[in-house]
């Protein structure tokens, strides 16, 4: 089995060289853009298995570029930028990241970070459960993985369904965030994770969710679990 490709479309050739020259390292095949258009171009030719996008691109902004990634594909994408500002933070979840670095960043962060990205990207494994998950009015097929509310199609991130689908498979039962990390992000204790950004899909996921999204309830200092009716 040919090893998974990471496109990076990062503008700093220093920085592209960097991260690079460190997945190259770990195996993974790394094909690059310098800006956003070429980024666009490379997603389309070489088809990766993952997506390193830095937000402030020349020719066609990060954010724009992620909007039609998320239009033509449910390829992982993990967000590379300067900007903290919280509120970028969450349009790039919003936009449909799946997750969000800031410079400066270690380089085992980001190794770490992509090997999280690509596990979860993975074929589930056949023993999985392939029947539908049902809860109010919220039907999630695993198999074809869509999401109907009474009725109607919901379009979700790659996150946002896997989440949603892992609340249904548990029965009602309680989730930490630790688990959900682990489960849904890839990650464990080790990486120190902000728990935040759980709970910044959780209220992207309510919102689409509509009348159907009190179904997602918090369970306060743990996690959250399904409260159908």
């Amino acid at each position: 089995m040919a090893q998974e490709k990471v496109l990076v479309v990062e503008d700093d050739k220093n920085l592209v060289k960097l991260i690079k020259y460190n997945l190259e390292k770990e195996g993974w095949r790394v094909a690059s853009a310098p800006d956003g258009e070429a980024g666009l171009a490379a997603l389309r030719k070489e088809r990766p298995d993952l997506v390193v996008l830095d937000a402030m691109l020349p020719k066609l902004d990060g954010f724009e570029l992620l909007k039609i990634i998320r239009r033509e594909s449910r390829v992982p994408v993990g967000m590379l930028t300067a900007r903290k500002e919280e509120m970028d933070r969450v349009l790039g979840l919003e936009l449909g990241a799946d997750d969000y670095v800031t410079k400066p960043f270690g380089v085992r962060e980001l190794i770490a970070r992509v090997k999280a990205l690509l596990r979860r990207a993975a074929p589930a494994e056949s023993s999985a459960p392939g029947g539908l998950l049902k809860a109010g009015g919220i039907e999630l097929d695993p198999e074809r993985y869509e999401v109907r509310v009474r009725g109607k199609e919901l379009v979700l991130t790659t996150k946002e369904f896997e989440f949603l689908k892992l609340l249904l498979q548990s029965g009602g039962r309680a989730l930490t965030r630790d688990q959900l990390l682990e489960k849904v992000w890839g990650y464990d204790k080790s990486m120190d994770i902000d728990t935040r950004t759980i709970d910044q899909h959780v209220a992207r996921l309510r919102e689409k969710l509509g009348s159907e999204g009190k179904i997602v309830a918090t369970v306060k200092n743990v996690g959250y679990r399904i409260k159908a009716e």
